[in-house]
């Protein structure tokens, strides 16, 4: 026979009473993940956008395994205009941060269902708890990875990329089980307690919604000590709070003085042309002055095979551009930079218009040592071998002797201490 759960709560959160909060219920839960909805939309959409701009099909660009499912985008990311990923990724991150407060105050209000005793007593309520908490723990996973990865720090065994990009779809699965569930709950609850009329109430006016066995109304109130109107007002001035001070590693000007928040921010400025903010040092990246001095030579290949000195390539006709610096972790920074363009190396190498360029980095090891750039990119006004930064020589940090830069490109593919450059049809 199989064991029976018994039918009492143990004791602790599983019993009915535990929770006494009179303001959670039906309505203020469905209340704030309609608050949600279009900010968890928008960060989905921005995410395989930060996936597609990688353009995985491309060279050993892809970060996801391309055997992998579940990668629909797979497109010629756009050069034009030059800020379009500082804006989705600067969006991305932003927007993750800034959510926190009203996620915590959804989590708050939904906790005694994740307590529900019987855990599911029938089929349908089995599905409903599966939903709930694949929602709770995929959101929590989404929201940590992704703000420890704007910190730069990673504590866990696992690929932050192929997790984080996996979670998404996890946590969109359920969330859409999680609605088709609770769709009948929602309505009656707009309907019952006349759509946004509880934000009228003050505290004196603040009372229960009417208790249902196993729902959010606790059976036993306790006194309020703060109205519906005043929970969701202190997670939004919290959201507010926290958007003004980490919006400024994205947008520049200003507010990056109050980008607190944000590693990228009001402490990663400098005085000078090199005086911006950069993710991977030369020190990290192992590469040395040694490495970048004097014998240093561009290896460049198509067609014609050639060795470029830098001063060989400060003798080419240069071009400069202000450009965005755009990095994953949600920080960009815009920049005078001076270089020889990508467009007339193709020209010098002998490269059909149709190739791609396959860029090599001085760094012995790691994650983008080499990435690949489509022949859209090649061309692009603006795309650059930048061999100078605001008028000044590429300091070591910033990727001297040389680096790419071009219009729309992510942080990751702005390849340091380029090595090569080759030409190919694929």
């Amino acid at each position: 026979m199989r064991p029976r759960l018994p039918t009492a709560p143990p004791p602790g959160p599983a019993r009915p009473g535990f929770w006494r909060s009179p303001i959670r219920g039906p309505w203020l839960t469905s209340f704030v993940g309609l608050l949600l909805l279009p900010g968890l939309a928008i960060l989905f959409a921005t995410g395989l956008l930060s996936h597609a701009v990688y353009q995985p099909q491309l060279g050993q660009n892809a970060v996801v395994p391309r055997d992998l499912p579940l990668q629909p985008l797979t497109f010629a990311w756009p050069t034009s205009p030059s800020w379009l990923y500082a804006a989705t990724q600067g969006t991305h991150m932003t927007l993750g941060i800034a959510l926190v407060p009203l996620l915590l105050l959804k989590l708050w209000s939904v906790i005694p269902r994740l307590f529900a005793w019987p855990p599911a007593a029938t089929p349908a309520q089995a599905l409903e708890r599966l939903a709930t908490l694949l929602l709770v723990a995929s959101a929590l996973f989404q929201f940590v990875t992704g703000i420890t990865n704007v910190q730069l720090w990673y504590p866990w065994g696992f690929g932050f990329v192929v997790a984080h990009y996996y979670g998404a779809w996890v946590f969109v699965a359920s969330l859409v089980l999680h609605l088709a569930v609770k769709l009948p709950t929602v309505r009656r609850a707009w309907r019952t307690r006349q759509a946004l009329r509880p934000l009228l109430d003050d505290l004196a006016r603040t009372r229960p919604e009417p208790f249902e066995p196993g729902g959010l109304v606790t059976p036993n109130p306790a006194a309020p000590t703060i109205s519906r109107r005043g929970a969701i007002g202190l997670a939004g001035a919290a959201s507010g709070s926290l958007l003004l001070l980490t919006v400024g590693q994205s947008v520049g000007g200003p507010l990056r003085k109050i980008a607190l928040f944000a590693p990228r921010g009001a402490g990663a400025v400098s005085p000078g042309p090199n005086g911006f903010p950069v993710n991977k040092t030369a020190l990290v990246a192992r590469v040395s002055a040694e490495m970048a001095g004097a014998a240093w030579r561009l290896d460049l290949r198509g067609a014609e095979r050639l060795s470029l000195s830098r001063d060989e390539l400060l003798a080419m006709e240069l071009a400069s551009h202000e450009l965005p610096i755009a990095c994953v972790e949600g920080w960009s920074t815009i920049q005078r930079w001076t270089g020889v363009p990508l467009a007339a190396l193709a020209a010098l190498a002998g490269a059909d218009p149709d190739d791609v360029l396959h860029v090599a980095s001085l760094q012995p090891r790691g994650a983008f040592r080499q990435t690949t750039l489509g022949a859209h990119q090649v061309a692009a006004d603006g795309a650059l071998l930048a061999l100078r930064v605001n008028g000044a020589d590429l300091s070591l940090d910033h990727g001297f002797p040389a680096r790419i830069i071009g219009p729309g490109l992510p942080g990751v593919h702005c390849t340091k201490w380029v090595s090569g450059l080759t030409f190919a049809r694929s």
